[in-house]
């Protein structure tokens, strides 16, 4: 069954239950053993543990009562609060992490997860749970709407804001009466009586594993699997290493990086990407040249990832593949910078400026890359190959993409610098440090070739322009730039030209048109591949590539314009109308 969430009870699920793990505290603090447990559970269903549980107790009501009982059947007094103290600094990182892991690689199979809270609190008003809101999409309190657990309107009201049925739905539990309301409603329900155990019965319901979670992956996706023993092998062989645990593997979970895996070797975190098949998109560099420009970049002190092997050999993997050192950081999916300050997000745009301007900078000899590609009509030939694309994947008739296969090659620069080009530069190919604005590595070289650097900073530049909501790649369109901490795109573009020393282009609009015009085609490849029966992550609708081309088109007017103004009055004329923009 395809489930859609995931609902953790705080206490017992990512707390440990307290009283399971009093008797080295009584030890310690000269208390008869076993007072807290036997406060904490006489009365049976009515025991204090039970009552916090389901949420008929407050905090600060359960920890009064607690030490109450603990007074009664001891006869001293008994600091129920230095006791939470201690389960929480040094019970809780047994079974939090596990748990919270978990959440995790739920989030990064596309469910959702909710968390049943207490909000327990200790005396200065501390939240006992460390754990960043990020790993839950919902958070519901346990008195929210005068609804203490077993009620099941707890239930309810969690899976409406999850936006699931109670049928795609998990609920963990220590409690069995919570459960069994739970199971009421015909949510499936999984007791958490032994973490561990819990978590491989989750595991089974669910279909992929809990454990293992690295950012920005996911497990592997069926169909794309590869050998683990001749993969086990031949790392092996080249790194010289031998590690008694099996190899793991996960995939990255960004759209573009379906063939892109990241391998647990022994104590070693590698990214492995292999030559899909067939090629998306027009064919850009294959593996081994690819590999080569890693290579070249990496010893010319561009920042990406280390290079570490090549393998031609399709009898490993089917496909020829390349090995690079995982280089940990973050990835801003988001180009609003949401957990970035706002007053520091300037500074992560002119570090991304930065570092482009670094990578156009090279020096074509010292870096070996002078034969990456032909000097010059860079644009011509990409206009080329992507409307053949294009062409390919058409599957109704675009107004605005026929308007821009006509006006684009009438429009083409009369001169073009020829630098390294990334061809798919952007915030979220770049490894930024956790605590400062410095890119650590650049990822995605697919594409990368010699070019027209504009072509880059334009690509670089669309997200200004692409809405918010805009669900195949959100943008910054009508947001309040200025509140968000973040340059224009006139203020983003002056940086990178301020650290390449040059203006930007009087035709910098063609180089907008060519970059949407490029990416429509993009989402017009992968709605083709949807209808075909190849879904995949970031699929768009044939809306999607119709509003991208009306953009373009919308800056194809804007050049046009600008050289209706730039002509002298006797040229008006002479020029063939079918020049014109609009």
């Amino acid at each position: 069954f395809s489930y859609k969430a995931v609902i953790f009870e705080e206490s017992g699920v990512l707390l440990p239950a307290p009283h399971r793990t009093a008797t080295d505290w009584e030890a310690q603090s000269c208390i008869p053993a076993g007072t807290i447990q036997q406060a904490a559970l006489s009365g049976g269903e009515n025991s204090l543990s039970l009552q916090y549980s389901r949420g008929e107790l407050t905090a600060v009501e359960f920890l009064q009562e607690l030490g109450q009982q603990c007074f009664e059947i001891a006869n001293v007094r008994v600091p129920v609060h230095s006791f939470l103290w201690d389960l929480i600094r040094n019970e809780m990182i047994k079974q939090l992490p596990i748990m919270a892991e978990a959440a995790q690689c739920i989030r990064a199979e596309g469910l959702k997860t909710a968390l049943l809270s207490h909000n327990l609190c200790l005396g200065d008003g501390e939240r006992s749970l460390p754990l960043h809101q990020q790993h839950f999409d919902v958070m519901v309190e346990s008195h929210q709407g005068g609804m203490p657990r077993p009620n099941p309107g707890i239930y309810k009201l969690c899976l409406e804001r999850l936006g699931v049925q109670p049928q795609e739905s998990i609920l963990l539990d220590s409690s069995s009466q919570n459960l069994n309301a739970a199971a009421q409603l015909g949510m499936k329900t999984v007791k958490v009586d032994d973490p561990e155990a819990a978590l491989k019965e989750l595991e089974t319901h669910l279909g992929f594993p809990l454990r293992g979670f690295v950012p920005y992956t996911r497990s592997v996706r069926p169909g794309m699997e590869i050998p683990k023993d001749r993969l086990q092998k031949y790392l092996e062989d080249v790194l010289g290493a031998h590690p008694k645990a099996p190899l793991e593997l996960r995939q990255f979970e960004h759209a573009e990086s379906t063939r892109s895996y990241l391998v647990k070797f022994g104590g070693r975190l590698l990214v492995l990407k292999k030559e899909e098949e067939p090629p998306d998109g027009p064919s850009g560099p294959s593996i081994p040249r690819e590999y080569r420009i890693l290579k070249a970049l990496a010893e010319a002190a561009v920042p990406v990832p280390p290079v570490l092997a090549l393998c031609e050999d399709r009898s490993i993997l089917g496909t020829p593949f390349y090995l690079l050192e995982h280089r940990a950081g973050l990835i801003h999916r988001a180009v609003s910078l949401p957990t970035v300050p706002p007053r520091q997000r300037r500074a992560w745009y002119g570090a991304m400026a930065n570092v482009l301007a670094r990578i156009h900078s090279l020096h074509l000899g010292a870096a070996e890359l002078q034969d990456l590609g032909e000097h010059g009509n860079y644009i011509q030939q990409q206009v080329e190959t992507w409307t053949k694309q294009y062409r390919a994947v058409e599957t109704h008739i675009i107004p605005a993409m026929e308007r821009l296969i006509q006006w684009l090659p009438l429009h083409f620069p009369e001169s073009q610098k020829t630098t390294v080009v990334h061809g798919d530069f952007r915030m979220d190919r770049l490894v930024f440090h956790p605590d400062r604005p410095e890119v650590l590595a650049v990822l995605g070289w697919k594409f990368a070739t010699l070019g027209d650097p504009m072509c880059d900073l334009a690509n670089n530049c669309m997200s200004f322009f692409l809405p918010a909501h805009f669900g195949a790649r959100r943008g910054l369109r009508k947001c309040d730039l200025g509140h968000l901490g973040i340059p224009t795109a006139e203020e983003y573009s002056q940086m990178y030209c301020d650290h390449m020393g040059l203006e930007r282009p009087e035709n910098w609009n063609f180089y907008l048109a060519f970059a949407f015009f490029r990416l429509a085609v993009m989402l017009q490849g992968r709605h083709r591949g949807s209808l075909a029966g190849r879904p995949a992550p970031g699929d768009s609708s044939p809306k999607d590539a119709e509003f991208v081309a009306e953009l373009a088109w919308d800056f194809a007017i804007k050049e046009g314009f600008r050289v209706f103004e730039s002509l002298p009055p006797t040229k008006l004329l002479a020029r063939h109308s079918s020049t014109w923009a609009g």
